[in-house]
């Protein structure tokens, strides 16, 4: 398998984290993003989308989605299981991603991909350009913030987002917060129960990648 990842991105790192849960060994091909390699015709020819991350296997099929990569290497490396065991571990795990991709993930690309000057002409990513919407970047900061000041409430006494395992949940919301930081949003100072589950789980060595 090649993996196509770029070490700045917040979606690669989701994989790379995962990867690493798994023990599975990847030759990576890195992609320069800041350059614009994705949007460039080779790497077109590989992901017409124009994104990563990209999981090639080894009959040449490309998985071009965190989720699709995610599900491939869950079914075909099962263990430790990442996505639940049981049918009710994997629909609290698979509805707490969804929560944070939707309200966390998407909020931080609205207000990154509509604020930094980096990024004017491609408020989205994908192979056409699209303007900048002030706007939406206001909306999306405040969106992260709320966000952030729920996430105590979500972790509570557990140790892990979904209870007492390590999961996908916990790689995203990982991922994220430490996105957030980038642009200077963060937890809350009170958020005990969030600081808590965020220094344990900074502490795994894939969360080091």
């Amino acid at each position: 398998m090649k993996f196509f990842d770029c070490k700045t991105a917040p979606s690669p790192r989701r994989v790379r984290i995962f990867i690493a849960e798994k023990g599975i060994a990847v030759e990576t091909v890195p992609v320069d993003l800041r350059s614009k390699e994705q949007l460039g015709l080779e790497f077109r020819a590989i992901n017409p989308h124009c994104t990563v991350p990209v999981l090639e296997l080894d009959d040449g099929t490309r998985l071009t989605t965190t989720a699709g990569i995610w599900r491939y290497l869950e079914a075909t490396y099962p263990d430790p299981a990442l996505m639940g065991e049981t049918p009710q571990q994997r629909g609290v795990i698979a509805d707490l991603q969804w929560h944070i991709e939707m309200n966390g993930f998407m909020a931080m690309a609205e207000f990154l991909r509509n604020s930094t000057p980096a990024m004017k002409g491609r408020a989205l990513t994908g192979p056409h350009d699209y303007d900048q919407i002030p706007e939406l970047a206001d909306r999306g900061k405040l969106r992260v913030q709320r966000f952030l000041e729920e996430i105590d409430q979500t972790i509570g006494n557990k140790l892990y987002v979904a209870g007492d395992r390590f999961s996908v949940a916990d790689i995203d919301l990982l991922v994220l917060i430490d996105f957030s930081a980038w642009r200077k949003l963060s937890l809350p100072e009170g958020a005990t129960n969030a600081r808590r589950w965020y220094e344990t789980v900074r502490a795994r060595p894939s969360a080091q990648l």
